[in-house]
């Protein structure tokens, strides 16, 4: 059986060894075992990049895939390499679902839910943010004194609108015309002459 797939597909096989290394210098490049600075790693893996497009036609029948490959590689480049210049940020999202995975565990285990409260839309950012920032640092009294009491209150106005609109959407949704009739005497009010 393995013996009738690698004569089926012998044809591809050369085309294989051409694209391959190619590959595998950029996942090298990407990995940086040698611990080396942002600008080194972007300048190496873009000089891998336009020789991989430059010289695409040698790999016969990927050069459409080594054209997509240089394609992705160009939209994704303005952060591609982000990660190397700040420390402990992870190179890939695995840890960035697994928060919000956690985030999603703990939230279930507490309020009994198998689907996303209505809660997590309307106090998601402030919630999510603090959820995430408390497992990594228990803040301190002190921490909790020095906060920019401004911008919270801005953040508990931002929340309260959107807590006010759903509430609209809602009342909407049970009894469409009332909820329009209300709109409409509140909008003769206005217009009357006091």
């Amino acid at each position: 059986m393995i013996g009738n797939g690698l004569v089926q597909t012998a044809a591809l096989w050369p085309d294989i060894e051409r694209a391959y290394p190619w590959v595998h210098k950029a996942a090298h490049i990407l990995n940086n075992h040698d611990a080396e600075d942002a600008a080194t790693v972007q300048r190496r893996f873009d000089g891998l990049v336009g020789a991989m497009t430059r010289h695409r036609d040698c790999a016969g029948s990927l050069s459409e895939a080594i054209e997509h490959f240089g394609k992705v590689t160009r939209s994704y480049r303005p952060g591609l390499c982000h990660c190397y210049s700040v420390p402990d940020l992870s190179r890939t999202n695995n840890d960035l679902e697994h928060e919000f995975g956690s985030q999603r565990y703990h939230e279930r285990r507490a309020s009994g839910r198998k689907t996303a409260s209505p809660a997590v839309v309307l106090r998601g950012e402030a919630r999510l943010i603090a959820a995430i920032a408390t497992r990594q640092h228990p803040p301190s009294g002190a921490d909790l004194g020095s906060a920019d009491r401004e911008r919270w209150n801005e953040l508990r106005q931002q929340l309260d609108r959107r807590r006010q609109a759903r509430i609209r959407r809602t009342r909407f949704r049970r009894d469409p015309d009332a909820y329009l009739a209300q709109l409409e005497q509140k909008a003769y009010q206005l217009t009357l002459p006091a």
